[in-house]
Formats: C-alpha cells, structure tokens, sequence
C-alpha cells in the first residue's frame, strides 16, 4: 500500500507541513487539486503544505484505502509545543523613527532605486528598528546588530537570503542617519550558499512551451527562454522595443538600471508577429485583460504552471529555470563565456561562470571507472 507522511517543518519562519511519499503521478496530481500552495523544497526535497489542524482529515478523506497516511509525527509535535514557535509581534514604531524610516525612503528614491528595492531596505530597517524599540537609534551599535541575528533572524528561522536583505538595508539606513557608534563597514554578511542553478534540457523545455495551447502565452514563454529574460524584463518591454530590422531586443534599464540588447531570434520574430496580429496590443508588448495595462507577474507565473502541469513535469520549474537554462545551452553550444555575460546583464563574469558547473557538454566525456569492472 502506497504510503504517504506528514511532519512539521519551517518556510520562511512560517509553519508548514511537509509531505512524503515516493514518486507517484497519482498522489501528486490529487495532492495538487487539494492544496493550491503545495510548494516544492530542494532544501527538504519534499512537497509542503500550510499547516491547519485538519490537514489530517483531508488527506485521509481524500485517499481513503488508495494510501495510508502516517501524521505520527505531526501528532507528536503539536502535544509537545508548549507554545506557538511564531515570531513574536514586534511594537510599532513612533513618529520619530517613522520620520527616519520616510527620510531614508526619500533619499533612497532620489538616487533611482527600483520601488522593489525601496520596499525591501525600508522593510528591513522598520522590522530591525521595531525589534530595537527600547533603545535611540543613534545609541544602537554593532552589538545590537549581531543580537537582532541571533534572537530574531536565526531563532524564527529565516533565510540567509533575509537576512543578507537586511544587511543592505541596515548598512545603507545607517550611512545616512546620524549615528556615530555604528560602524556599517562591520556589519559582515552571512556565508554565501552555493546553490547550482535549476536547469532544464532542451528537450523538457520544448515540451513546456509546446504544452501551452495559447498563443500568447507560448510567445511570452518563448521569449524568456530565447533571450534568457528576467521576469520583470519580459513585463516591461514595450513594443519598439523589439526591433525586427535588425533581429534585436533591446532590454531597457533592468537590474542595476542598464540597457542591453539581445538577438531576436526569426523563429520567434514570425511568433510574435502572429501574436501581434491576434492581440493588437497598444503599450506594452504583453498586455493583460485590459488595453494598456501590463500583464501581471502572478498571471505570468501561472502561465508556467499551467504550461508545466500540461507537460507533465514533475520538477518545480519557475520562470527563472528558463533563463538558467537558456544560458546553460548556449556554454555547451560552444558560445563563449564572455558573451553570454554579456547576453545576461551579469556585472561580473563570476556570476556567470555557475553555469559551467551545470554544464554536461564535458561531463559526458568522462569515462566512469565503473564501466570497466
């Protein structure tokens, strides 16, 4: 009998419920229908679910004699806790640190920086100063620094990537405002984890975007994976932004508010003519329900998933897999390093080298010493 468990585990400093079973199609595809956040974890390589006290129940109601359900572990956690292990409500700010955090806010947009990241620093400083309520901003040291790591960040279980967010945020909040004893050149950040990017096979990749029966969405997924596009890079292009005399796409301030340009492949220029005829769009390349309006990333987001689940791929792709892998195929095609840097907007070639160590091109050319026993 197939065999399905349940334990406790932590997302982001959410509680979630981890869900284990070998691979069956079946199990995933009903697990799917009954939870629209089952999310993949490579960290857990398992699936997880929110936690809700009947998660039980539905799964048990849901399989009836196809799987047995083991929550023992689950069971055991919830009779052990003595209370909830959630981050504790920080105080809200008063008017004189709020006044700060709008300074900062200011000064951060007089220098360009994108809304999203105006967001996250502002975030991190107001979480990092609620933590700190009892003590005047210009009194908060190092110290202080490495106890918010300690009692907040790591005891609530949130990620190195959080936490190196706050970092930015504190060492920037702390250069403009008025305080002598915190030395931001001492704020270190956490240890780098070194995680290989997703990359799919050419193969998979050409079933995900032949999957997608609409025309639209197969174009916007398409051009992701032919120019290797950020998210937000396919979102906000406009139409004179593809230029099809000179077979290009030119990429206007993205991250690190630069412009590139990439080549426009005549596959997709005769796609996205199609589409153009089919959908008339009047600002942005991709526009969504409404004339005008750009299309969402969740909507985005979906198109993939919907995509994925038609192909019947197991593996938790994102849009950003399809960049990985477009700069994957163009290493092992022989395409040098320096140009696809360049195709991707990297600063720095270091950033671009990862994907050598995802690259087969020479791995296949090794002879395991296993094959000659």
């Amino acid at each position: 009998m197939k065999k399905i468990i349940l334990s406790p585990v932590k997302h982001r400093g959410k509680e979630r419920v981890k869900i284990e079973f070998e691979k069956d199609e079946e199990i995933l595809g009903k697990l799917r229908k009954l939870f629209n956040d089952l999310r993949w974890s490579r960290t857990h390589r398992s699936w997880h679910v929110p936690y809700s006290k009947d998660i039980s129940w539905q799964l048990l109601r849901a399989f009836k004699k196809e799987a047995w359900i083991d929550y023992t572990q689950l069971l055991k956690e919830r009779k052990t806790e003595k209370s909830p292990d959630k981050p504790k409500e920080l105080p809200y700010l008063d008017a004189g640190r709020m006044e700060k955090i709008s300074a900062f806010k200011a000064y951060l947009r007089s220098k360009r920086y994108s809304e999203n990241t105006v967001k996250t620093y502002t975030d991190a400083v107001n979480t990092f100063l609620r933590f700190h309520i009892n003590k005047p901003v210009e009194y908060i040291d190092n110290a202080d620094f490495i106890k918010f790591n300690n009692e907040y960040i790591l005891k609530n279980g949130y990620s190195a990537s959080y936490q190196n967010q706050v970092v930015n945020g504190v060492k920037l909040f702390f250069k403009i405002v008025d305080n002598k004893l915190m030395d931001a050149a001492l704020i270190h950040r956490p240890r780098r984890e070194k995680k290989l990017p997703n990359v799919l096979s050419k193969e998979e990749v050409k079933i995900i975007l032949e999957a997608q029966g609409n025309l639209k969405h197969r174009a916007m997924l398409s051009l992701i994976y032919s120019c290797g596009l950020r998210r937000s890079e396919l979102l906000n292009m406009k139409i004179n932004d593809i230029d099809s005399k000179r077979n290009i796409v030119l990429i206007r301030q993205s991250k690190g508010k630069k412009d590139r340009i990439v080549p426009l492949s005549l596959k997709i220029l005769h796609m996205l003519r199609e589409y153009f005829k089919a959908y008339k769009p009047e600002k942005w390349l991709f526009e969504g329900q409404f004339k005008g309006n750009r299309y969402s990333e969740k909507s985005l987001e979906n198109v993939l998933k919907q995509a994925v689940k038609k192909a019947k791929i197991t593996k938790p792709v994102t849009l950003h897999w399809l960049r990985h892998s477009f700069a994957t195929h163009l290493l092992e095609s022989g395409t040098d390093l320096r140009y696809i840097q360049e195709l991707l907007g990297h600063n720095s070639s270091r950033t671009t080298e990862i994907y050598t160590h995802v690259s087969t091109k020479s791995l296949q050319k090794i002879k395991s010493p296993f094959d000659d026993l």
